[in-house]
């Protein structure tokens, strides 16, 4: 079974696994995951910026603490390793979005062929979902941490749908 490459013209997708969940699923996690690469590279680097601008006084507190978060591996050391805690912190993030996106959207196309209409069901179901598989990406996930994440989804994603009928 092999793909093909064609131009993306139409609004279809950039490649074609010859079967339009897989092609839903793959489309959306390569561009989130884009998203989350540039989200977290930016947020680094305005980081990295702030906190080299105000080196003489020292970085202020939400900095330091934003960068403790940000940077798990950081410990001050050379550049080189500032840089590889970036790179895999970077790579994480975006491959949280990629998955995120992929399972909603993997689970809203699939909940709506197998139940024929797409309403605030299938959101909450795939809302859900895709919070505990985010969830159970984290450094260390808990039982309330996945359902907190599991009843987020779902709220957003429900919230969402409703909305995108109103609007």
């Amino acid at each position: 079974m092999g793909g093909k490459c064609f131009e993306n013209s139409g609004g279809g997708f950039l490649y074609d696994f010859g079967h339009p969940l897989v092609n839903r699923v793959a489309d959306s996690f390569v561009k989130a995951a884009g998203i989350g690469a540039l989200q977290s590279a930016s947020r680094e680097a305005y980081i990295t910026v702030a906190g080299s601008l105000d080196s003489n006084s020292g970085a202020p507190s939400e900095l330091s603490s934003s960068r403790k978060k940000s940077f798990p591996g950081f410990t001050g050391g050379t550049n080189k390793e500032s840089l590889e805690a970036m790179v895999k912190n970077v790579g994480k993030e975006s491959m949280q979005w990629g998955l995120a996106a992929g399972v909603y959207s993997g689970l809203t196309y699939g909940l709506k062929e197998a139940r024929g209409a797409h309403d605030w069901k299938n959101s909450a179901v795939a809302g859900a979902m895709t919070g505990v598989a985010v969830a159970l990406t984290s450094d260390k996930p808990s039982h309330e941490h996945i359902v907190q994440y599991a009843i987020t989804g779902a709220a957003v994603s429900t919230a969402a749908n409703i909305f995108a009928g109103i609007f």
